[in-house]
């Protein structure tokens, strides 16, 4: 009788990627892995100890590709923003993962790089190092929030995103305009949460890195009403 063969770590979790291309993490298990790969689920528990860690390490290889060839450039908005869109393009091509790496986070290097860089970009503003952990906190939050929700629609089926479309149309168009006033007299303007995401994305972002640089300005010896750049807020 032939022996199994023995996978790698990283085929285990190509393996383990392009399963979740299709399947989401909740329906995910390691006894369907196991059987895509032809093996047994104890041979993958030999690898990654549970299946939320094996969640976690697919999750960081999308940071990990996310920052395959980036240099921090211009200020700290910039290096931030320009991360934010990176790790929000590379999600994008594999939406399923997103979800898992909102839930599951991950501790990989892949995540270490992400957050040296966002640290690094914070301490380069010119906030002292005791804001800097509180205020990477905030940021984090609101970037993977962001993200999870856009994929969370790119996820949809066809057929499940024109039943969405079709209740957002119910709910806006058939509201009673007695009840609900301001919905009927907005009706023909106000968008589906799909709309635009890419715009909202970085207008959402930039007003967070306004609100960060607003708190800095002040201890810098600068009004919000001053042109320049503050110092420390450029490298």
């Amino acid at each position: 009788m032939a022996a199994r063969r023995r996978w790698t770590s990283e085929e285990i979790l190509d393996a383990a990627a392009e399963l979740l291309r299709t399947d989401d993490a909740e329906s995910f298990s390691v006894r369907k892995l196991a059987a895509t790969l032809g093996t047994d689920s104890s041979s993958l528990y030999r690898h990654f100890r549970s299946r939320t860690e094996l969640l976690r390490a697919v999750a960081d290889r999308i940071l990990l590709a996310s920052m395959d060839g980036y240099r921090a450039e211009g200020d700290w908005k910039q290096r931030i923003t320009a991360l934010a869109l990176r790790v929000r393009e590379a999600f994008g091509r594999q939406p399923q993962l997103a979800a898992v790496w909102g839930r599951y986070a991950s501790g990989g290097a892949g995540s270490r790089l992400v957050m040296e860089e966002v640290l690094e970009a914070l301490r380069a503003s010119g906030l002292p190092d005791e804001e800097v952990p509180a205020r990477y906190h905030r940021l984090a939050v609101l970037i993977v929030a962001l993200i999870t929700s856009e994929a969370g629609v790119d996820t949809l089926t066809r057929e499940e995103h024109e039943q969405g479309m079709e209740l957002f149309r119910v709910a806006v168009f058939g509201a009673d305009p007695e009840r609900f006033p301001a919905l009927a007299h907005f009706a023909r303007d106000v968008r589906p949460l799909g709309a635009d995401r890419h715009t909202a994305f970085e207008e959402i972002l930039a007003a967070h890195l306004t609100h960060i640089e607003a708190a800095i300005r002040p201890r810098q010896g600068l009004s919000p009403q001053d042109g320049g750049a503050a110092p420390g807020l450029t490298e």
